[in-house]
């Protein structure tokens, strides 16, 4: 004959709700995933303020300006550029940049090829190849004169820039293009 051995219910450590869920906590644990949330939320902030400060391009921190010492060119560009995103870079040029009603400016070959130039405005009189750039000839009526390039970045990584008038002290600067 089989021997019945007494039986006794399950008893569970973790509290009940109403009798019927087991509900367990472990407050350990949460204040952890609490921590990690709050850690995690700020760094979401931070990013956030500095995409809308410019830092990813396009905002207070992107945009730049270099001036030429002797005044001849005064120039305002990104320096913080996207791949294949529009930009503006504008030449202002001083009055002592003007002669015989004509201005000529020099850019460097990485103005074309790395920063992608797509158009100038107003459209030059003539252009030319020359030691590392192209010289450019725009006519001058009245101050203010200035020029503006539509570039369109097609690569990533660093492009060093120069600009200047001839026989004037140039102007050069580095722009960062984020993928």
């Amino acid at each position: 004959m089989p021997v019945s051995s007494p039986t006794h219910p399950v008893e569970d450590s973790v509290s009940k709700v109403n009798d019927e869920l087991a509900v367990g906590s472990d407050l350990k644990f949460q204040q952890r995933w609490w921590k990690f949330e709050r850690i995690i939320w700020t760094i979401f902030t931070i990013f956030i303020a500095l995409n809308i400060a410019g830092l990813f391009g396009r905002g207070p921190l992107a945009k730049a300006r270099m001036r030429a010492a002797d005044g001849s060119i005064d120039v305002h560009y990104e320096r913080i550029e996207r791949h294949q995103s529009p930009s503006v870079l504008s030449v202002q040029f001083g009055p002592n940049a003007i002669h015989d009603g004509k201005v000529q400016l020099w850019v460097s070959e990485s103005l074309i090829r790395t920063l992608g130039n797509q158009r100038i405005a107003p459209q030059p009189e003539t252009s030319a190849l020359d030691r590392g750039g192209i010289l450019y000839t725009f006519p001058a009526t009245t101050p203010p004169v200035s020029v503006e390039f539509a570039l369109q970045p097609a690569s990533s990584g660093t492009a060093n820039i120069a600009l200047g008038v001839p026989g004037m002290r140039r102007v050069s600067a580095k722009v960062f293009v984020m993928p």
